[in-house]
């Protein structure tokens, strides 16, 4: 009987440990990817829709996307992927030169357009326990961004020279020339969606300079120590501590980006700043109402201030799923901020669908062609714009 019952018991253990080890499995290799495929989602363009006939102009373009957040997941930035939306090799196919990578370090369970509690539960913690990040960036969302700008670093030295950083003025006209001659090189701009990720503390914001950080905006789904966000629950205005974020990121040429950020907010820095700003990713409210997009009054604003607005491709900005739905804002975008003022901010890898991927992306050219945008519009609106906005105000 003892024989029986030790056996059992050695059963049961195995047993047990067995369980464990099936769910560690799933959690910690399974979910993630499960949760990027279908978060990440490829939407009608690429697989319902014919492709469009590409202008000659396509080979000319010099394309920039000032929105994107695949640091967030655990994919090699370098090897062509089966999730998602961007990866280097997609990026060279497109062919895009440059890219803006945005950090996100907060995301709210249950987070939606209208009103998230800045004390909501992360969905961000549990992504970074999943994909096991390092320890520190478990309960520190300064620790996450700078982890996402240590893997960036990474994948830029390990790519023998074909993913560069932009981290000046100087580096973005060393990239360009370069690229002249080398038309398969790509080159990346590190962004931080929301101050929450600085804590309350300017350290931080020195020491995220320093790590290469170069666009910033106060706030991303919830209000922050700095402003609130126009999804927060108080959607107000700079704070008092927002106020000297915007002296001090005028005063180290980091760029300021308005998306997310609350109306009130908006109409602050606008005010304050000495700088023009940026809209990384947004669609507008005369196409597509919906509190996540601007009004007319506010791209009037921005763009008067010499700031650049960046057009999202997913579908609840846009109401549509398809490239025509994206042509349609980025046509509206143009007759009320006028052509110079407009860009592209896909916000690929961001828990949205898109219907095209960075390889696909001479699609989006087709479509604007046939939409009867002139080719010099085609130019700006694809990348010069971008690129010009970045070389009047990146720090030298």
């Amino acid at each position: 009987m003892k024989l029986f019952s030790s056996l059992g018991g050695r059963k049961t253990a195995f047993f047990f440990l067995g369980f464990l080890i099936a769910v560690a499995a799933v959690f910690f290799w399974f979910l993630p990817h499960e949760v990027d495929r279908r978060a990440n989602a490829l939407g009608l363009g690429i697989t319902e829709f014919s492709p469009p006939t590409i202008p000659a102009i396509q080979k000319e373009l010099r394309i920039v996307d000032l929105h994107a957040d695949t640091l967030l997941w655990d994919r090699d930035l370098l090897v062509r992927g089966k999730r998602g939306h961007v990866d280097l090799p997609r990026l060279q196919e497109g062919p895009v030169a440059l890219q803006v990578f945005s950090v996100v370090t907060q995301s709210p369970r249950g987070i939606n357009y209208k009103a998230n509690a800045d004390n909501a539960h992360d969905n961000i913690t549990i992504l970074a326990v999943a994909e096991r990040w390092p320890f520190r960036s478990w309960f520190h969302k300064n620790e996450r961004a700078f982890y996402q700008a240590e893997k960036f670093a990474k994948a830029v030295e390990d790519s023998q020279g074909n993913l560069r950083w932009i981290k000046s003025r100087g580096d973005l006209e060393k990239f360009l020339s370069d690229r002249k001659e080398n038309p398969r090189l790509v080159a990346g701009l590190l962004a931080m969606e929301g101050a929450q990720a600085l804590e309350g503390d300017f350290k931080n914001l020195d020491r995220a300079e320093e790590m290469g950080y170069r666009m910033i905006s106060t706030a991303h789904m919830v209000d922050t120590e700095w402003s609130g966000s126009q999804q927060g629950e108080k959607a107000g205005g700079l704070t008092e501590l927002g106020r000297e974020w915007v002296r001090r990121m005028n005063q180290k040429k980091l760029i300021i980006d308005l998306a997310h950020i609350s109306s009130k907010a908006i109409d602050d820095i606008l005010s304050l700043s000495q700088r023009p700003s940026v809209v990384s990713h947004t669609g507008l409210k005369a196409v597509c109402e919906s509190n996540r997009n601007l009004s007319d009054d506010q791209v009037r604003s921005i763009a008067k201030a010499g700031g650049v607005i960046g057009i999202g491709f997913w579908s609840e900005v846009n109401c549509g799923h398809d490239l025509k739905a994206v042509v349609k804002t980025l046509r509206h975008a143009v007759d009320v901020a006028g052509v110079n003022h407009v860009a592209l901010g896909s916000d690929w890898d961001g828990f949205v669908d898109s219907p095209v991927d960075a390889a696909h992306i001479s699609w989006l050219t087709g479509r604007l062609s046939e939409a009867h945008f002139s080719d010099e519009e085609i130019r700006k609106i694809m990348g010069e714009n971008a690129l010009n906005f970045f070389l009047q105000n990146l720090p030298d």
